[in-house]
C-alpha cells in the first residue's frame, strides 16, 4: 500500500487539493474494502491497487473544487465513488450516496459505518422515486446514464440554483441537444489517468446556453 500512498499524495499536491494524514488514511482504508468486498459483491474491474487509486480516488477527487454545498447528493454511486473520496475530504458537506443496486448499497453502507464518516448516508433507490425532504445545491454522476436521461431524472432533486456535475470521458457534444440549461464543458487533468477527463457542469435550468473552458 506503500506504493498507493506516494501515487495519492503525489496526485492531491498536483491536484493542489490538501489533504491531512487522517483522510489519506481513510482513502486508503477505503481502497482495502474495495479490494476485500469486490471478491464477493464484484464492485470495480479494477484490480491493480496503483490504477484503484488513480482511477477511483483521484478522479473521484478533482471535482472537488467544483462541488456546490452543503447538499450534496452522488446518484448511481455503485461502489461509493465519487461520493465516499470526496466526503472524506470534505467533511463540511453533506452527502447522500444513492443506488438502485442492493449489494452495492450494503457495501457503501458498510463502508461509512468501518470510516466512521458523520456526513454520508445511503439510500437504495432509483433516482426517478427518491422524494428526499430536501433538494440538493448539487448533483454529481459518474458512469450513470447520458446527459439527457440523467437530467430528465434528477432534476427535481435539484434546488433552486443548483447545478448537476457529470463526470465523463471525452466530450460528449453530442448528447447536448434538448438540455434547457446552461451547460459548461470542464476538462479535468487526473494525475495517473492516461485519458482523457472533463466535466459536465449544467446550471441555470430553463435558459439554455453552451460554454467550453
Amino acid at each position: 500500500m506503500a506504493e498507493c500512498r506516494d501515487l495519492l499524495l503525489s496526485g492531491l499536491q498536483e491536484l493542489d487539493l490538501p489533504a491531512d494524514a487522517g483522510q489519506i488514511d481513510a482513502l486508503l482504508y477505503f481502497l482495502e474494502l474495495i479490494e476485500k468486498w469486490n471478491r464477493v459483491y464484484n464492485l470495480t474491474a479494477i484490480r491493480d491497487r496503483e490504477a484503484m487509486a488513480a482511477l477511483h480516488l483521484l478522479d473521484s477527487l478533482a471535482v472537488l473544487p467544483h462541488l456546490q454545498g452543503p447538499e450534496i447528493i452522488d446518484i448511481g454511486t455503485g461502489a461509493g465513488l465519487p461520493g465516499i473520496p470526496l466526503a472524506i475530504c470534505a467533511p463540511h458537506l453533506n452527502f447522500q450516496l444513492l443506488d438502485s443496486n442492493a449489494k452495492k448499497t450494503r457495501f457503501v453502507q458498510q463502508a461509512i459505518l468501518e470510516l466512521s464518516l458523520q456526513n454520508v448516508s445511503v439510500c437504495h433507490r432509483r433516482v426517478e422515486e427518491f422524494r428526499p425532504e430536501k433538494q440538493f445545491q448539487t448533483i454529481i454522476t459518474r458512469a450513470f446514464a447520458s446527459l439527457p436521461q440523467t437530467f430528465e431524472l434528477a432534476r427535481h432533486l435539484l434546488a433552486r440554483q443548483g447545478i448537476l456535475l457529470a463526470m465523463k470521458g471525452q466530450f460528449p457534444e453530442q448528447e447536448f441537444a434538448g438540455i434547457d440549461a446552461r451547460v459548461e464543458v470542464i476538462p479535468l487533468q487526473v494525475p495517473g489517468v492516461d485519458a482523457e477527463r472533463c466535466l459536465i457542469k449544467i446550471s441555470a435550468i430553463g435558459a439554455h446556453r453552451q460554454a467550453r473552458h
